[in-house]
């Protein structure tokens, strides 16, 4: 006797329940795996994306492979930035260790400060007060001061590490991304595939251009313009004397990144160049004016170069890059300018489905 359609339904849906749960199972556990290294995987493909134009302009200068320019280019940037690390990091402890053991033996001396510390912006007298007391008597000013030199000590060795640790990471995703610009071709037709098989052919291929495209327009049209402005700005700086010049400029670079005026360094450094500086007046006059001009490049760079190349609307790049960014740090950048321009693309796939094409008009960027 065949069991009815009503005996059975039951034993199927507890089959489909039980493979849902294995399936939930499994998918759980393998991001339960793979959490500790999505930083850096994510980090890994942005860098990979973001140069593999270059990767391959390499390999045709230098008529190798694409795998072997990927590997020129991961041993330039490890020696590049781990020497540096492995130095630095070095020559801190052993800078630490002579502290101690100075301060220890009573034979730590502080050099008594320049006079030129006391006309630092916003900082110089109580740096210059501090300073003199400690090059007085350094015995007293510790004993007066210890609470706070323990807690500035500890947080720059966090710093340090933390630092340290950045730029390993940063290594190491660079290493990764190196492996992905070798293996490229096979990586964007499984990526292509990927995004064919949720979106289906048409949209997937269009998706799976627009995130790449996104992310290398981000890197150009953000990244790219602040690290020019900074340089711009930091010339300026360093012509006009400002006293630590490449902190400032470092600190333009990151609020160009951040998408913050530079006006905010500009203004008091020009304040500072006419109150206390020593040159004259046709210099100020000329160095003044190079940097508002400077200040305000970006204005004029990132419209022509943030969205360039894509059908997203500008606007919708850089309000997902700022997004990201205060959501998921530096790499939001790049991650929710990708987010963002999806979503846009593919709601107006969905507005304009079932429309005779009308030339992308309405999705085109300004």
């Amino acid at each position: 006797m065949q069991p009815t359609d009503a005996s059975r339904t039951p034993t199927h849906l507890i089959d489909a329940a039980v493979r849902l749960g294995l399936l939930f199972m499994l998918a759980w556990f393998s991001a339960k795996v793979f959490s500790p290294f999505l930083g850096l995987m994510v980090w890994a493909m942005v860098l990979a994306i973001a140069l593999y134009p270059l990767n391959e302009r390499i390999a045709r200068s230098l008529g190798c492979s694409g795998g072997r320019a990927a590997t020129l280019m991961v041993l330039f940037m490890v020696l590049l930035l781990g020497t540096p690390t492995v130095l630095l990091g070095i020559s801190f402890v052993e800078h630490l260790m002579n502290i101690h053991q100075g301060m220890t033996a009573g034979t730590l001396a502080v050099p008594p400060p320049r006079e030129g510390v006391e006309g630092w912006p916003v900082i110089g007298p109580k740096v210059y007060a501090a300073w003199s007391a400690a090059s007085d008597n350094l015995q007293a000013f510790v004993a007066q001061n210890q609470e706070h030199l323990r807690e500035l000590t500890r947080n720059a060795v966090g710093a340090v590490g933390g630092a340290m640790t950045t730029v390993l990471s940063f290594i190491a995703a660079f290493i990764v991304a190196g492996i992905m610009m070798a293996y490229a071709q096979p990586g964007a037709s499984s990526t292509n595939r990927i995004f064919t098989r949720i979106c289906g052919p048409k949209v997937g291929a269009e998706l799976h251009e627009l995130s790449v495209l996104t992310v290398r327009s981000v890197a150009i049209g953000v990244v790219g313009v602040a690290f020019i402005q900074a340089i711009l700005l930091g010339i300026g700086f360093l012509v006009a004397g400002i006293p630590a010049a490449g902190i400032l400029a470092v600190a333009v670079l990151f609020l160009g990144i951040a998408q913050v005026p530079a006006a905010l360094v500009v203004v008091p450094v020009v304040a500072w160049i006419w109150v206390a500086g020593d040159g004259s007046t046709v210099l100020n006059i000329v160095v003044s004016i190079y940097l508002i001009i400077a200040g305000l490049a970006d204005n004029v760079l990132k419209p022509l170069l943030l969205g360039r190349g894509l059908t997203v609307p500008m606007p919708i790049i850089l309000i997902g890059a700022l997004g990201g960014m205060v959501g998921a740090g530096l790499v939001g950048l790049f991650v929710g300018a990708v987010i963002l321009a999806v979503s846009y693309q593919l709601f107006m796939a969905w507005v304009n489905e079932g429309q005779p094409d009308s030339g992308g008009g309405e999705s085109a960027a300004p």
